[in-house]
């Protein structure tokens, strides 16, 4: 049996929709060719449900956050991530129905949902932000530095909790290391022998041949492998589809060692029907990233995942007097949640 491509799927989905729902007809571009599954620029608004048009480009633009780049692309995961989570931001009921969703799939140590963050960097003079804690520098918040897609300022039994959430929805991988090409970019001189991130952990201490550790990035000095992801790891985790989950657990790790937080998940919110993006770490020894990577690490913060279906099904199943009945229509409509 032949599995058929979940990006095609839904790029052929989105265009059906766009057809309905879009009042351009131009196909935008994508590396300057035209695409019918993006659309114009200066439509981008077009790709949310209509309950958060005003406020997320306020929301934006209070905070300093660089609109993505692929806004206006109709299967990008940054349209899946405000469409679906920037809502709870707006109201209280489904804080409180996030409030009791993360309880169930994150900790039952939750006990309080205070505030919802799109990209969340903390500030540039912050001992937490990237360019102080991962040596990450030159970047902004939602481009060039490890952010958040979406952040959950929580209370926990013990004292402030973090849920780091990364949202995927068509992506087939979490993308190769930026340290492992060879030409230069920028001031970062590029990688003399990519191949040595290859090695299995069992054979290889991986922060002393890091390029990344010596173009003072660091990740490593954040983590610990466990015994588990020694004897599993066939090579470096960021190396080939893991990068961006390598960093955000550098980064989630990074912010529970400063003390502040008494729990700090990284975490990802993905869509169920993604089944290449749940195997793409299996060359490097994990058959499925939802249990395997959290597994590879010893470490103070915490990994978890959860899909787009589950917490649409959740407030679909919890929610009052269908108070939100028109946003689920649209994303039944929109993804078929």
């Amino acid at each position: 049996m032949v599995m058929r491509n979940f990006n095609l799927d839904q790029r052929e989905a989105q265009v059906i929709w766009r057809k309905k729902n879009v009042r351009d007809t131009e196909k935008g571009l994508y590396k300057g060719v035209p695409q019918e599954h993006i659309i114009s620029k200066e439509y981008w608004m077009e790709t949310l449900w209509s309950g958060i048009r005003q406020e997320l480009p306020m929301y934006l633009e209070a905070n300093d956050i660089k609109l993505h780049a692929g806004a206006n692309n109709l299967v990008n995961s940054w349209a899946v991530s405000v469409n679906v989570y920037f809502p709870i931001h707006q109201n209280k009921s489904l804080k409180g129905l996030m409030l009791e969703f993360l309880k169930q799939r994150v900790s039952s140590e939750i006990v309080e949902l205070y505030d919802v963050i799109i990209e969340l960097a903390f500030p540039g003079d912050s001992p937490l932000h990237p360019s102080n804690l991962l040596g990450e520098t030159g970047g902004k918040k939602g481009t060039g530095i490890t952010a958040t897609d979406v952040a959950f300022l929580l209370k926990t039994k013990t004292g402030n909790g973090l849920v780091l959430a990364t949202c995927k929805f068509t992506e087939h991988s979490f993308y190769t290391c930026s340290a492992r090409r060879t030409n230069r970019k920028g001031d970062q001189k590029g990688n003399p022998d990519p191949s040595r991130c290859m090695q299995a952990a069992a054979d290889c201490h991986y922060e002393s041949i890091c390029h990344q550790t010596a173009c003072g990035r660091d990740y490593w000095s954040l983590l610990n492998l466990s015994e588990i992801g020694k004897n599993t790891l066939k090579n470096c985790p960021a190396a080939t589809e893991g990068f961006q989950l390598f960093c955000k657990q550098a980064f989630a790790e990074g912010i529970m060692k400063k003390g502040d937080f008494s729990l700090v998940v990284s975490a990802v919110a993905f869509d169920d029907r993604n089944q290449e993006l749940k195997g793409c770490l299996k060359e490097t020894g994990i058959d499925d990233f939802q249990t395997g990577w959290g597994e590879a690490f010893d470490g103070d913060a915490v990994f978890k995942t959860w899909t787009h279906q589950d917490w649409v099904q959740f407030v679909r199943e919890n929610q009052v007097d269908g108070e939100f009945d028109d946003w689920l229509t649209y994303l039944k409509e929109r993804y078929n949640y």
